[in-house]
Parts: structure tokens; C-alpha cells; sequence
């Protein structure tokens, strides 16, 4: 996979990890231990998109 087409990829993720936590916290009884898994996630994408395009 080229370094655009992992860019890309790792982006759409991003966005729909978002998308997942917006609603988990529109729920009346959120699911912590869901939301800070999600935000996890979210965070180690964000990261590696910062190091592919450091480089």
C-alpha cells in the first residue's frame, strides 16, 4: 500500500471512530470503559498520522 492510500485509510478510521464515540456519548448511559477504548484507539491513529507525515 502506498503512503497516500495508508494516509487515506488511517484517516477514514479516524473519522469513523469519531463518528462512534459521538454516539456512545448521546446515549443516556454511556459506556465508559467503551468511550475510553474508542478514544484510544483514536489517539494511537492520530499519532501514527503524525509520524507519516513527519516523514
Amino acid at each position: 500500500m502506498s503512503l497516500q492510500g495508508r494516509k487515506s485509510e488511517l484517516a477514514n478510521k479516524h473519522r469513523q471512530l469519531d463518528q462512534r464515540i459521538e454516539e456512545e456519548e448521546k446515549r443516556p448511559a454511556a459506556d465508559t470503559l467503551r468511550l475510553k477504548d474508542l478514544k484510544r484507539q483514536k489517539l494511537k491513529i492520530k499519532e501514527e498520522l503524525r509520524w507519516l507525515e513527519a516523514s
